[in-house]
């Protein structure tokens, strides 16, 4: 591993060493405070942004032996950094970037820079399938293609590299100027222009051109001429008039001109012509994007000098691309991580962090079996696995292969090794697996999907599938639209609003939410007992919880007088002094809080005690995010301010103030006072017409039969459904029991089918119901979608007269969560 020394680090970067330790090495390059494996031979870059400063983390990570700073103002204690280095720079993400152009300029390799809208790393990774068994290829890791990510892929090259795949996005212009400079591309791949990140340029022509600055110095451009903004463009274009332009297109001239797509069950046949010759090759998938990216990946191989007989034996046996990781409920109150589509160095720090934030298991257990292509030695590869399997304290290795043994000497945990999945799968003891968390990583001829059926707690077909990444990134947009001084308390109650309970508490801890929300003391338990530490309020606890409140450091919601005597009485009786509470005062919804009359006999009673202190004064909004009871809002808004000024002026100390809900946040930020309560939102669910969140919940199952019902026949309960023609109807194992509602029946609902809107028709069963697919494609297993990002949930709300709340929190505990993060 190539490595440098912190003056080289400094003068890569233009930056101010204040050097306390000589001879310091560099290896890792970081810029997560939270991910850090090797602290002696790594710098981190304290990357400041609109929401977060590293500068706040210099004394946590140098507690955590981190002695190689880059900084852009050092810190006021500097003498209690006793041995640390620091790099003084007037912009911490551009000496990141400085830093990884510097190593990329002591490697000649190919390098192969894709951008476009969509299909960068489903190409990326298909590109690295088909190219890693004849040269020893490096690409991004994940979907690592931002102004941080691109320099920490970048940073990956190493001198046994033979090649090397980097992707590169951009969200606003005067990007992709800074990432050309890292990446330097030999050969370049223009997928295609779509919508994405559209808000912060003049029109598409515009996007394209910033796209297109990546490849100001590449020596040959790949891109499908069928994209007619795209040809155009780089046809007329002086900057790109020196490149060699290798083109495809399905109609028109080309490089390589389609002459056939031919779609069958699982296949599809590509036909074209190439150098005045008739090439094929057969991909094992049907859909769109697929083909379209294959047949990128296909112009680069020849592009190459692949030949195509060579290329079509590789590319029929292409791979899905497991962009994410699966989080599952597995066995004996096990957690199952399945990350088992890829085996490499890289992916597997990625999965490692993952792994190591199941603080609900103390147990930590990996599955992973040999590693192929990496181009390193076997001895140094376990090596570098070994000790960072022990670093990460993981408690238990299982290892899969004929090569795996060989970290045994590295690895200090308990560890057992088998010399193939079938081995293990035969030596199973389902016993042997208990309460602890479980990464699956093996490479995918090892099979591992096999060994996590045999981990997985059985669960029927129906999912409720959560992606974690979209719910960080609806929590993203939320602290986007309040100061940064702000708090934001996250309300995780009724199971998350039936997203799970620490699994999107832990989420949330660990982007530095400040406060989460339960309703009743059992959830802030449950919470407790998986690990999470952040502070949590209940806002409903019942008083015979009062006693074991401080047992596991909850916080209650007072919100009468009675409540309040007889939570002092508790504190008394234990002889614990100033615990926090957080009031609640009733503003105008009369459900629960202190009124405008009691607060002075409120204030007397918090005084005349010491055993107990206000954390935060706060409030409910009625109606926040319905335009029609704005004067009732600002009104609530008003009285808030001055019921909780009257509390804040009489205390001696600072109390938190907050009314705000996820509608309000959006509708209402300048009364965000002191913290902001977040909860519907992270869903992806908007109070504004505009919505710029994600989906976060697809409620997915699949088609267990298909029936002809002739016209004039009946099927279902109480015979509801009778086909005006003959018609076909799907089976789909989903019904009340979990959660649908049955007044989606009978015409009123409707699911998706391989793209398709069908109604649900008939009387929606207790296990089941049935959808009329008509003539539309479709087959015994394939899957449908209940709700989603195209079906979205606001809809079938409004067409059921109620709200989101109520159909997320209907989903049964018998559908099993299914958690996806990349």
């Amino acid at each position: 591993m190539k490595s440098y020394s912190i003056e080289e680090i400094a003068a890569a970067c233009n930056g101010q060493l204040h050097l306390q330790s000589e001879n310091a090495v560099v290896r890792h390059l970081v810029t997560d405070s939270r991910k850090f494996s090797f602290p002696r031979d790594s710098v981190f870059f304290a990357i400041t942004g609109d929401r977060h400063d590293g500068h706040n983390y210099l004394v946590g990570l140098y507690q955590q032996r981190v002695r190689n700073f880059v900084v852009s103002r050092l810190p006021a204690n500097l003498s209690d950094f006793t041995f640390a280095n620091f790099i003084l720079v007037a912009d911490t993400l551009l000496a990141l970037q400085q830093v990884s152009a510097m190593h990329r300029s002591f490697f000649s390799l190919p390098v192969i820079g894709i951008t476009g809208s969509n299909g960068k790393t489903i190409l990326k990774e298909w590109l690295f399938q088909l190219l890693q068994k004849d040269k020893i290829t490096v690409r991004s890791p994940k979907s690592y293609n931002s102004q941080t990510g691109v320099p920490l892929s970048v940073w990956q090259l190493r001198p046994h590299h033979e090649l090397a795949v980097f992707e590169a996005g951009i969200s606003q212009p005067g990007e992709m100027e800074k990432l050309e400079a890292i990446i330097k591309p030999d050969i370049g791949i223009i997928t295609n222009l779509g919508e994405a990140h559209q808000e912060h340029f003049k029109d598409k022509r515009h996007k394209l051109a910033e796209k297109l600055k990546l490849f100001k110095n590449t020596g040959a451009l790949v891109y499908c001429k069928d994209h007619r903004l795209i040809d155009e463009y780089i046809s007329h274009d002086s900057h790109l008039s020196g490149i060699r332009l290798f083109t495809w297109a399905s109609s028109g001239k080309a490089d390589l001109s389609i002459t056939l797509i031919e779609r069958k069950t699982d296949t599809t046949l590509i036909k074209a012509r190439y150098n005045v010759g008739d090439v094929s090759v057969t991909i094992p998938f049907t859909d769109q994007a697929s083909i379209e990216n294959a047949i990128h990946a296909w112009a680069v191989l020849l592009l190459l000098g692949f030949p195509s007989e060579h290329i079509a034996g590789n590319i029929r046996h292409l791979n899905p691309v497991a962009m994410r990781m699966e989080q599952k409920q597995g066995i004996n109150n096990c957690t199952i991580i399945n990350d088992s589509y890829n085996s490499d160095p890289g992916s597997l720090a990625i999965a490692m962090d993952f792994l190591a934030r199941q603080s609900q298991h103390l147990k930590k257990t990996i599955v992973i079996s040999d590693m192929y292509q990496t181009g390193k030695s076997p001895e140094e590869l376990y090596r570098e696995t070994g000790e960072l399997l022990t670093r990460e304290k993981t408690g238990r290795l299982i290892g899969i292969g004929r090569d795996i043994r060989r970290i045994k000497e590295y690895f200090h945990g308990r560890a057992d090794f088998y010399g193939s999945t079938d081995e293990f799968i035969n030596c199973f003891n389902p016993g042997s697996f208990h309460n602890e968390a479980v990464l699956l990583k093996g490479a995918r001829d090892f099979g591992f999907e096999r060994i996590s059926m045999l981990l997985e707690e059985k669960a029927h077909a129906t999912i409720m599938e959560i992606n974690l990444d979209n719910l960080v990134r609806n929590f993203n947009y939320f602290k986007s639209l309040i100061d940064q001084k702000t708090r934001i308390m996250a309300v995780v109650k009724a199971f998350s609003y039936g997203s799970g309970s620490y699994e999107i508490a832990g989420i949330l801890a660990y982007n530095l939410v400040d406060y989460l929300a339960v309703a009743f003391f059992d959830e802030g338990v449950s919470l407790r007992k998986a690990g999470i530490s952040v502070p949590v309020m209940v806002m409903n606890p019942d008083p015979g919880s009062y006693s074991r409140m401080a047992g596991y450091n909850l916080e209650p919601e007072i919100y009468n007088f009675s409540g309040l005597m007889l939570f002092i009485e508790k504190l008394k009786h234990s002889n614990i002094k100033k615990y926090p509470v957080h009031i609640k005062l009733d503003t105008g919804m009369y459900r629960l809080g202190f009124s405008q009359q009691e607060i002075p006999e409120l204030i007397k009673m918090i005084k005349a005690t010491d055993n107990i202190y206000v954390r935060s004064v706060f409030s409910h909004l009625s109606a926040s995010d319905e335009p029609s009871h704005d004067d009732f809002t600002a009104g609530q808004i008003k009285l808030f301010k001055k019921m909780s000024a009257e509390i804040c002026r009489e205390l001696r100390y600072p109390v938190l103030r907050h009314i705000l809900n996820s509608a309000g946040i959006e509708r209402f930020p300048e009364a965000q006072f002191d913290m902001v309560r977040l909860g519907i939102g992270l869903y992806g669910i908007s109070a504004l017409e505009n919505n710029r969140l994600a989906n976060v919940n697809t409620f997915r199952s699949v088609i267990s039969q298909i029936k002809e019902v002739p016209m004039g026949h009946t099927a279902g309960y109480s015979r509801a459904f009778k086909p005006e023609s003959d018609t076909r109807i799907a089976v789909v194992p989903v019904g009340y029991a979990d959660g649908l509602d049955r007044r989606l029946g009978n015409g009123q609902g409707r699911m998706i089918v391989n793209g398709v809107f069908v109604p649900v028709v008939g009387n929606i069963c207790m296990d089941m119901c049935m959808l009329d697919i008509g003539s539309i494609s479709a087959r015994e297993g394939d899957e449908v979608i209940v709700f989603g990002e195209d079906n979205s949930i606001s809809d079938i709300a409004a067409a059921l007269s109620t709200i989101p709340y109520e159909i997320f929190t209907n989903i049964s505990t018998r559908v099993k969560r299914i958690y996806v993060q990349e």
